[in-house]
């Protein structure tokens, strides 16, 4: 287990880097798209916000929300990723919804550093905006 400390400039900068961004998405769509069909269904989309545990959590501790809430608050994610309203989310619509998210997560943080404590294993996307500011301040240091 590892700790890493993030403020929203980590963040922003993992985003604006085009190609490890693209990269980063690339992989996590081709990691959700369990019948390798190039869109990702709303089981499957939802099945990717289920393992975060972020909706039915309150600060770790579980709460108490209803299937159909659940279903409810999973079927708006979908329809935020689904921009062309087509039933399915493509590459190119999981990108813009992530970096939109990932943007307000960094605004969300300004320049309040957090420190995380991470999974030597973890591929999150704060982890890699972690390990690519890691990257570019060993290059600087070298």
């Amino acid at each position: 287990m590892g700790v890493v400390i993030i403020d929203g400039s980590t963040v922003r900068a993992f985003v604006t880097d085009e190609e490890q961004f693209k990269k980063s998405m690339d992989e996590s769509f081709a990691a959700l798209d369990l019948n390798n069909d190039g869109v990702l269904s709303r089981s499957e989309l939802r099945k990717a916000f289920e393992s975060l545990r972020l909706i039915e959590t309150h600060f770790g501790v579980d709460v108490a929300t209803s299937p159909e809430q659940l279903t409810q608050l999973y079927d708006s994610i979908f329809d935020k990723f689904d921009c062309d309203g087509s039933g399915s989310v493509d590459l190119p619509e999981f990108r813009s919804e992530m970096k939109k998210i990932l943007l307000a997560i960094a605004d969300g943080l300004g320049s309040c550093p957090i420190q995380m404590a991470l999974e030597d294993d973890d591929q999150s996307f704060l982890k890699k905006a972690a390990d690519l500011e890691a990257a570019k301040l060993e290059a600087q240091a070298s």
